[in-house]
């Protein structure tokens, strides 16, 4: 890939888009509430009324158009797309390279705090030894990575198209890696099948099997995970049957109407974050409508749900495990070093990828690499929706899901207190 392929990239949005959004929220046709408890079938009519009124008329589009206008972002053709991204250059001796990958309802909005404490730690209190230069891309099919028509991507493609940007475009031999949600799926597939070009990973959802039949003979604590777990696939999963089995029916409603656009992601940000119930006692309004405004304005909430499709037609198992065979598994060290990971027993995300040779032994420079990255998304309090994230580890109930995160408990006794509702360490932010 040339470099001069790579552009330059600056975000605005038309005025006579932001005219006809506003056009749009003000012709919104609300249903009837359900009786019974606000929330218990969805996001209530008063919240997404309040909100709807918020976004047409108090919402500052062309703010949070500056906010990620601020940091260095290109665009490249690669794998059949335009693709977006940051690049923001660390302030350290030797900034490692780190790839950033966001999941869904999200985007790169939910990067912008935490880039400066991972580009320049030494600002934050930290070590500019640990800084990192971060590449934070819109994944393909997601926000300013999409044009309609454009092919749709799962996971693996995904993989592919994200270790060609860090390698064959900004020339980077190895680099590390940092994921959620559908990032955590997108950063496995880097470890297993692109671990010649890897430091290491980071995840804060391991891309485990929801089985709730795994153990065989559970202990009592065991046996509550998997309570949990059978309650989350019956009750909280609907979101994906029809993402990952009808997303082009679904698409229509949602790219028409900014209301059911707005309803549906709602609905998840308050679910995955800790917020006891409260949406906005961790993300203001504005922090929220940035993030489905860009769904609306590009247009992408269709192509976003592909990943859901794709992996219900490879399965799990399709995306991450690999055989004795698989050259990736040798790469890893064999395939028991890949596989060997029961959920319970221990956190195998923490583990460095290991290579042939002298990258084999992982070595001080490599472990420094992810300890850094621990450190500095411990050190303050993470975003939001970052935070959630690894509480929702397994993509399913929460107490023991944060035993298997990779998110390091890392904080002083005054500094915490516990997540609702896994005793999870939960960090003040420091200020900037």
């Amino acid at each position: 890939m040339a470099v001069a392929a790579v552009r330059p990239f600056q975000l605005h949005v038309a005025d006579a888009a932001i005219a006809d959004l506003r056009e749009r929220l003000a012709r919104t046709r609300l249903p009837d509430q359900a009786p019974g408890e606000p929330w218990a079938y969805g996001t209530p009519v008063e919240y997404l009324r309040e909100l709807v009124a918020y976004w047409r008329d108090r919402f500052d589009w062309r703010a949070q158009e500056a906010h990620l206008n601020a940091w260095p972002q290109f665009k490249v053709p690669l794998h059949g797309i335009e693709l977006h991204y940051l690049c923001v250059p660390g302030k350290g001796p030797q900034p490692c390279p780190l790839l950033l990958s966001h999941g869904w309802p999200g985007s790169v909005f939910e990067f912008l705090e935490l880039i400066p404490r991972l580009t320049d730690p030494a600002r934050f209190g930290g070590d500019a030894a640990d800084s990192f230069t971060v590449v934070a891309p819109s994944l393909p099919g997601y926000g300013l990575s999409f044009a309609p028509g454009q092919p749709r991507f799962g996971i693996e493609a995904i993989a592919d198209c994200l270790a060609e940007l860090m390698t064959g475009v900004l020339g980077h031999r190895r680099f590390a890696a940092q994921g959620g949600d559908w990032g955590a799926f997108v950063t496995s597939r880097l470890g297993a099948v692109h671990a010649d070009k890897l430091i290491g990973i980071h995840v804060n959802l391991l891309t485990v099997r929801r089985d709730p039949k795994i153990v065989a003979n559970p202990t009592p604590e065991e046996q509550q995970f998997l309570g949990e777990l059978e309650h989350w696939l019956k009750e909280d999963t609907g979101y994906q049957w029809i993402q990952g089995t009808r997303p082009q029916t679904l698409s229509f409603g949602l790219t028409d109407s900014p209301a059911g656009l707005a309803a549906w992601i709602i609905e998840k940000f308050r679910a995955w974050s800790d917020c006891g119930g409260d949406v906005e006692s961790v993300f203001s309004k504005d922090q929220l409508l940035a993030d489905i405004a860009l769904y609306w304005f590009t247009g992408a909430i269709g192509s976003s749900f592909w990943p859901y499709y794709g992996l219900g037609r490879a399965g799990a198992d399709g995306l991450c495990a690999v055989s004795a065979r698989d050259p990736a598994a040798a790469a890893l060290g064999g395939a028991d070093d890949v596989q060997r990971h029961p959920p319970l027993e221990r956190d195998a995300a923490r583990r460095p990828l290991r290579g042939d040779g002298a990258a084999r032994s992982a070595g001080a420079r490599d472990r420094r690499v992810l300890q850094a990255i621990a450190r500095q998304l411990s050190a303050t309090q993470p975003p939001p929706r970052l935070r959630r994230a690894h509480c929702r580890g397994l993509q399913g109930p929460r107490r023991l899901r944060c035993r298997e995160s990779s998110w390091p408990r890392r904080a002083s006794s005054s500094s915490r207190r516990a997540c609702r509702p896994c005793a999870w360490p939960r960090h003040r932010r420091a200020a900037a």
